[in-house]
């Protein structure tokens, strides 16, 4: 069964009987430049996408937690609310709406015992941001419980919160504030130094193709924080608070210092916040050749001088390239997930069949769709 808000109110009545109280759908999202530099105070140009995660909540006499997905292999966790904590194993997945539960407890919002099931047409694993979709679609859970609202800048940090302390990720606020703020038709140029967002819309003739590489290596949660910490390493060698503060000739002034290591990576980051800057005024403009260079820039960066990228997805964007594809690149934390392409809206549908069929042929198994940009994280009438 295609998951829809429906479908999963019929799942949580099956699960354990309950007719649906509150209902909410929270969008993945693509980030068309602007990667690894969230956690760095940088500019990043995210959209939330019509591909979402969906809850649907009962209330519980009982002072308990209740959580249910359709995943295959994902445990039902039922946990006291007075002892929420971090989940393991098959259970770990409940992480992302525990932390959110306990960081609303913690700030005063005290929801009572609730049973919620969750299903969600965003594919898992895939870098659009499933983490935050989840989170945003507890939070909204939970503020329909609660009857407040909480604005989106403020929603994102908590969850942001959330996904720090209890599933022990130390991500930026890119993810988290573009699926609680994203508008339908647009991209979001967020500094994530002052948490500003500027819509910017995105062409008409424009459409954003995903390529999920169905890969995830294992050493991905690692290398996040290790790349995350010479960044901050970079910083403490520079003067600066972050790397947003610096220029790219304050670091090539300082390579000796640096190291070659800690060089690359702080060469990544502020070449990247500069080419954000440029592909939102070219996104703008209707200037989509120079936003197709800057995107295949922002690629090459991430594969060399931050190493996130991996051999499935230089092979996706060399085969995009080979199509004529100039806008290609990597997107999300690397080493799996998936590509974005911009490609003329009407070619859309072929070139994702056609980057299936070419990547079989090079032995991958992969996934191609296009998607829209959507609006953000909200309740969904009953």
């Amino acid at each position: 069964m295609q998951a829809t808000p429906a479908a999963t109110a019929a799942q949580l009545h099956t699960w354990c009987g309950r007719e649906v109280d509150f209902l909410a759908a929270a969008p993945g999202r693509i980030n068309l430049i602007g990667e690894h530099v969230d956690y760095q105070g940088g500019l990043v140009l995210p959209a939330a996408i019509d591909l979402s995660v969906f809850a649907a909540a009962a209330r519980l006499d009982e002072p308990v937690i209740r959580l249910h997905t359709s995943f295959p292999g994902a445990d039902e966790v039922v946990i006291p609310l007075a002892a929420l904590a971090s989940q393991s194993g098959p259970a770990a997945w409940a992480n992302y709406p525990i932390g959110v539960l306990a960081c609303y407890q913690q700030a005063g919002h005290a929801t009572g015992g609730l049973a919620i099931a969750f299903d969600a047409s965003l594919p898992a694993g895939a870098g659009l941001s499933s983490s935050a979709a989840f989170e945003a679609a507890t939070a909204v859970i939970i503020e329909q419980a609660l009857g407040i609202r909480l604005p989106a800048r403020d929603r994102a940090l908590l969850c942001q919160q959330a996904e720090h302390r209890y599933a022990g990720v130390p991500c930026g606020i890119m993810d988290q504030l573009a699926v609680n703020a994203g508008q339908a038709g647009h991209a979001l140029l967020i500094d994530c130094q002052s948490l500003e967002v500027s819509p910017t819309p995105v062409p008409d003739s424009v459409a954003m193709v995903v390529v999920d590489s169905g890969v995830k290596h294992a050493l991905a949660d690692g290398e996040y924080a290790k790349r995350r910490a010479d960044c901050e390493a970079a910083a403490q060698t520079l003067g600066v608070r972050c790397l947003r503060e610096a220029s790219p000739e304050m670091v090539i002034s300082a390579q000796t210092q640096l190291g070659e290591r800690i060089f690359r990576r702080a060469r990544h980051v502020v070449t990247e916040v500069e080419r954000t800057r440029k592909f939102a005024a070219a996104l703008a403009e209707h200037h989509l050749e120079e936003a197709a260079r800057l995107m295949a820039a922002s690629h090459a960066s991430l594969r060399d001088d931050f190493e996130v990228s991996c051999d499935e997805l230089n092979t996706l964007v060399e085969i995009a390239n080979g199509m004529g594809i100039r806008g290609s690149r990597m997107m999300g934390g690397g080493f799996g997930g998936s590509t974005i392409q911009l490609v003329p809206v009407a070619d859309a549908p072929a070139i994702a069949t056609a980057i299936e069929h070419a990547a079989g042929g090079r032995g991958l198994r992969v996934s191609a769709f296009p998607v829209t940009a959507a609006a953000a994280a909200a309740p969904v009438a009953l």
